[in-house]
């Protein structure tokens, strides 16, 4: 059985916007929803609240992603993701040296690989909210529709012929029912 991890993915420019801080396509990521224990969640708002509700933390920038991709992994990147994620917990979460975060680490590490039992290039999102004094999340797995007769990819292209012809004038207002 191949070694799985989630990795961050961006579909479009939204992670960018909707949070303080993105994290990068293509970092190992985690839940990051300790970074929430002992928070006022619920008064949290705008950026900080869509981190909160919706948002994997990327390991390398500690920025947040939408979207994961499963990914298969080798053990020395699984080793590197849990050496990096130590460093960032010393650095911005107040652990007092890397031997006391790593336990920290590896538990989030194997907990974020433990979602990733299923085929690699698996969309997993993450929904999380307060529940009975805690915290409760919830995740999913979006599958791309492939058509068989059709190449799997991000968009589909179609083929314009001519151009260069003059476009439809549109009467938007008598489609709709309405004349000036």
């Amino acid at each position: 059985m191949a070694l799985k991890l989630p990795r961050t993915i961006r579909l479009d420019p939204s992670d960018t916007f909707v949070y303080s801080r993105a994290a990068e396509p293509g970092e190992w990521a985690v839940t990051g929803t300790f970074l929430f224990f002992g928070a006022d969640v619920e008064n949290l708002s705008g950026k900080q609240r869509q981190a909160f509700r919706a948002g994997f933390l990327g390991i390398e920038s500690f920025g947040w992603s939408t979207l994961v991709v499963v990914t298969e992994a080798t053990l020395e990147e699984r080793a590197a993701a849990v050496e990096r994620l130590a460093e960032q917990l010393v650095t911005h979460c107040g652990a007092p040296d890397i031997g006391t975060a790593r336990p920290a680490a590896k538990e989030e590490v194997a907990f974020a690989q433990s979602l990733c039992d299923h085929p690699p290039n698996t969309l997993l999102a993450l929904h999380r909210v307060v529940e009975d004094g805690g915290i409760r999340e919830a995740f999913r797995t979006l599958h791309r529709k492939v058509s068989r007769l059709e190449p799997a990819t991000a968009f589909r292209f179609v083929e314009v012929e001519e151009e260069d012809q003059p476009a439809e004038d549109i009467d938007i207002l008598s489609l709709g029912g309405r004349r000036k």
